[in-house]
């Protein structure tokens, strides 16, 4: 079905996962809204039906005018996709509380900005759809990383309270919960790994491969698939999930 009139917003949408889920959107008609904060990796990214807008969700009010920006410019926002998130592990017994706020805006508090900013169009609309881009460590516990787990489990619970508060109402809510992904995250995490842990940044690398059931990284393009499905009829009924894209049972 096309997604003609339809107005999108992901954040993190110039890169990785959330530029995937931007451009099957776009593919399908909608008008896809695409924020971050480098403007010019967003100028890079958008093409037809991508339209870029620099934004910190770690920013309240940002959030609020980035929002406002967009549904000027191209109507309602009825499909939220609180994607925009920083992955970085960290033992608890190292952790300062400047690390863990910074973990916390951007993973939690930005979700949490980014979809109460979003809502009221959908309630207007009597139509909506909001998919959070969470992690597999938000339904288990991921050794050494102890603050993005908590941020994760804390999107996961933010997602199924609201599926609660719509349930009966054409607004769903759903996570989806993506295992090790071949993005710029993971290249990054390779070094970090590799240096906190003294070995090889080709082990390191396997080490998350491996982590995956199916033994290989996620593509995006898989986890924009499963966006993709959730915006369209016949996923009316599927509402306060943690979708696990992982390659097998965790």
């Amino acid at each position: 079905m096309s997604l003609t009139g339809r107005h999108a917003l992901v954040t993190g949408g110039g890169s990785g996962i959330g530029l995937a889920i931007a451009r099957m959107l776009a593919e399908d008609g909608a008008q896809v809204t695409i924020t971050g904060r480098r403007g010019d990796v967003l100028a890079e990214a958008a093409t037809e039906g991508l339209h870029p807008l620099v934004m910190d969700v770690r920013n309240e009010a940002a959030v609020d005018a980035g929002v406002a920006e967009a549904t000027a410019a191209r109507g309602p926002i009825t499909i939220c996709v609180p994607n925009a998130g920083i992955a970085e592990g960290r033992a608890l017994h190292k952790t300062d509380m400047a690390f863990w706020r910074n973990m916390m805006a951007t993973n939690l508090d930005g979700a949490f900005a980014t979809i109460r900013a979003c809502l009221p169009g959908m309630r207007d609309a009597g139509w909506g759809r909001v998919i959070a881009v969470a992690s597999i460590a938000g339904v288990r516990g991921l050794q050494g990383a102890a603050c993005y787990t908590a941020s994760k489990h804390g999107m996961i619970g933010l997602i199924r309270a609201l599926s609660e508060d719509y349930a009966g109402r054409d607004i769903t809510f759903n996570a989806l919960c993506p295992a090790y992904v071949d993005t710029d995250i993971v290249t990054r995490n390779t070094v970090s790994i590799s240096e906190r842990a003294g070995i090889s940044e080709d082990k390191a690398r396997a080490m998350m491969i491996s982590a995956n059931r199916h033994n290989r990284l996620i593509a995006p393009e898989e986890v924009a698939a499963a966006a993709r499905w959730l915006v369209q009829p016949g996923a009316e009924s599927v509402n306060g999930q943690a979708i696990e894209i992982a390659g097998g049972q965790i």
